[in-house]
């Protein structure tokens, strides 16, 4: 079985049309292997977010293939993208994205709990998960009375407690200051040895490219450069 888990084949993505186009992507080819964890940078308007969105099988490609776990997303029903990022992607979001009227464990359990995974193991693993990023002791609190750091630990809970194959991570330190940056960048790359998964981090902050093993620079829509490309080929 080939370790590549995200192939992007030849992706272009245009918004608009006529005088109005505006050509997001253009021409991206990219292998992440298994394990890899990655830097991908540039200026506003490079095309981070939008390849993030692309991978992510939360958009489609103008043109291209991309294929995520050997499996070809341009096919597949929306649906079909529905119940691969249930069960392939992680997300981390720069506004973390909790649901504001649960608990920091509920929130957790909540994709779970869409993958039909009966209530005592979701709860056990939940638990588990929050002992691992070191909040289990705010379990029962809502967002609204933890910190940004803690909201976001709770936010990386939720994305890998399913054990995806892919993290995908938009600005993750956005909001954070520069110690809790830290712990978190520590928290993802333990996380990444620990369970093997797949990192890959649109990101300005050079603490966060530090921590990566790969860099991808992207400019107008591009890929400028790559230090791992040779290696992943």
């Amino acid at each position: 079985m080939s370790d590549v888990v995200v192939e992007c084949r030849k992706i272009t993505r245009v918004y608009g049309e006529g005088s109005v186009e505006v050509h997001a992507l253009r021409g991206i080819d990219l292998e992440l292997r298994s394990g890899e964890f990655v830097s991908m940078a540039g200026p506003s308007g490079s095309g981070k977010s939008t390849l993030l969105n692309v991978v992510g099988a939360l958009d489609r490609p103008t043109t291209g293939e991309v294929l995520i776990d050997g499996e070809k997303l341009n096919d597949m029903s929306k649906s079909e993208l529905a119940d691969l990022r249930l069960h392939k992607i992680g997300f981390v979001f720069q506004a973390y994205n909790l649901i504001p009227v649960l608990s920091a464990r509920e929130n957790v359990e909540f994709i779970m709990q869409l993958q039909g995974v009966a209530a005592r193991e979701r709860r056990k693993r939940a638990l588990d998960m929050l002992e691992e990023v070191g909040i289990a002791d705010l379990a029962d609190r809502r967002p609204a009375d933890m910190s940004g750091g803690q909201q976001q630990r709770v936010a990386v809970a939720r994305a890998i407690v399913s054990r995806p194959v892919l993290l995908l991570a938009d600005e993750p330190s956005a909001n954070l200051d520069s110690v809790t940056t830290q712990e978190l960048l520590g928290l993802l790359k333990r996380l990444n040895t620990q369970f093997g998964t797949t990192i890959l981090t649109a990101t300005h902050d050079p603490n966060v490219m530090a921590f990566a093993a790969r860099h991808i620079q992207l400019h107008d829509g591009a890929i400028e450069s790559d230090d791992g490309k040779a290696e992943a080929a």
